[in-house]
């Protein structure tokens, strides 16, 4: 069996935790920033993780992560 190709966008993207879950930034953070209000600004610097029901996706798109 050959080896599988890694998705490059995903790689660069997301990040797996030791129980398998997904880690993902907060979109909206790149440009723009000075009509947001800092609160936001500053609630988007925390990450999350990615939804359940796409985690299967991912986990196919970086399968040696």
């Amino acid at each position: 069996m050959p080896k599988l190709k890694s998705h490059s966008g995903a790689k660069k993207r997301f990040n797996l935790t030791k129980t398998g879950k997904v880690k993902v930034a907060k979109a909206f953070k790149s440009h723009i920033l000075t009509k947001k209000p800092t609160k936001r600004t500053r609630r988007l610097r925390h990450g999350g993780y990615a939804d359940v029901t796409t985690e299967k996706t991912i986990h196919k798109m970086i399968p040696y992560k």
